[in-house]
């Protein structure tokens, strides 16, 4: 059987986790149960005047360790079990690198391209509106996602102000600059992803000074992760978005300007077409999932010649993906772990905002580096002395943190 949705790979994973723990079924029902959903609707005055109806959710998938926090999400196929599965992934990402969180989610069904400016405002204001009686600094801290920046982020900080009667910027994360945003946030997913590269490159010893990456995805993470990995002496030779895959190209910077005028890669002067199946079959040291779910499943697994796959998007793999790679030898770098530097800078920003002081781009960047590189580490030493594989290894320890956490905390009543 096929296992290829969000929320049942999700909850394999916890499976497999709780029994590797040896955990009781009152820790499993505990752990793979949502705290709190909401689904609402969320209604949209278009430009023209009619009004259309969208479908909204938050989940607050655990507030165990602390108030709970996850992105917003602006795609035409979420739905609730999706938002649940990308909630329970934040929870064990958080306790992976020992952030004071519970795991979030949210979004509205609606494609942010048939958007205009205002509507992407009333929108996002109203849906703001709509979960606002369980968020804010102390309950629930959203940040954006995949459809969603820095203006909604401001966006949804002034909504909640202007109800509150004061200006509370910690009530989000990824915010613009001059509203208490951090610097280093835009970059932080794909830094933690770079970050993450080098050293499983290390542990495989393969020297990461032009090593060769090809990487799936070229939004926030995908670009972020490539700028962040020629930086550090990787050769990125393929990049690829929803139109198709190009390799050939001199520069990524250069490759971005194509693609913000041209709106795909595709095309770009110099540069050869593959599709996205292609490109994650390329013969490289590191392939890099950066796009969205289910993107090595069964069917594509079996053609990757990557010696390491580094996790960039949330959940990209599926279980049976994921067993053929590792049958194949591949080291598999988790999501929750990969990936997990927005969270960790989202941290930093929560905390400069309730302190009202501000760090430097350096300070992010080492702090960033540090607790990132502290995860790492815990991983390694887990899969190696459970003789697991890292992903088993990053889920027992984020599971692990919660579990421990309930327990200590007890039920009430």
């Amino acid at each position: 059987m096929t296992t290829e949705s969000p929320l049942a790979t999700a909850l394999a994973q916890l499976r497999r986790a709780v029994d590797q723990l040896q955990l009781s079924e009152n820790d499993w029902n505990t752990l793979s149960t949502p705290r709190r959903t909401l689904e609402v609707a969320v209604p949209l005055r278009r430009d023209d005047g009619r009004v259309e109806m969208y479908k909204g959710y938050r989940v607050q998938y655990s507030t165990t360790r602390g108030p709970s926090k996850g992105g917003v999400r602006f795609h035409q196929d979420i739905d609730l079990n999706e938002t649940i599965a990308l909630a329970m992934l934040m929870t064990w990402k958080c306790a992976l690198t020992n952030l004071p969180y519970g795991g979030a989610k949210g979004g509205v069904a609606v494609n942010v391209h048939d958007l205009s400016l205002g509507e992407n405002e009333r929108l996002t204001r109203r849906y703001t509106s709509e979960i606002l009686p369980i968020i804010g600094p102390e309950r629930d801290i959203p940040a954006p996602d995949v459809g969603t920046d820095e203006r909604n982020m401001a966006w949804m900080m002034d909504t909640y102000s202007v109800n509150a009667g004061f200006s509370v910027p910690g009530v989000v994360t990824g915010k613009p600059i001059s509203l208490g945003g951090s610097l280093g946030r835009n970059t932080a997913t794909g830094d933690g992803v770079a970050i993450s590269t080098r050293e499983a490159l290390k542990v495989r010893g393969i020297n990461p000074e032009g090593a060769t990456v090809a990487i799936q995805g070229f939004g926030k993470v995908g670009y972020w992760t490539a700028i962040a990995l020629e930086n550090m002496g990787l050769k990125v030779v393929a990049v690829s978005d929803v139109n198709g895959a190009v390799t050939g190209f001199s520069s990524v910077k250069d490759l971005f300007e194509y693609s913000q005028i041209h709106g795909t890669v595709v095309g770009a002067p110099g540069t050869d077409t593959l599709t996205n199946q292609e490109l994650l079959w390329l013969d490289v040291d590191v392939l890099i999932p950066a796009a969205l779910a289910d993107a090595i499943t069964e069917a594509s697994a079996p053609g990757i010649k990557a010696k390491i796959v580094v996790e960039g998007a949330n959940a990209p793999t599926t279980p049976e993906g994921d067993a053929i790679m590792n049958s194949n030898g591949i080291l598999v770098v988790p999501d929750i772990l990969a990936n997990s530097g927005g969270v960790i800078v989202s941290y930093f920003e929560w905390v400069q905002d309730k302190q009202n002081y501000f760090w430097s781009a350096q300070d992010v960047k080492e702090n960033l580096n540090k607790i990132l590189m502290t995860a790492i580490v815990d991983v390694e030493q887990m899969a190696k002395g459970k003789n697991v594989t890292w992903r088993e290894a990053a889920h027992m320890l984020g599971v692990s943190r919660v579990a421990d956490a309930h327990r200590l905390r007890g039920l009430y009543p």
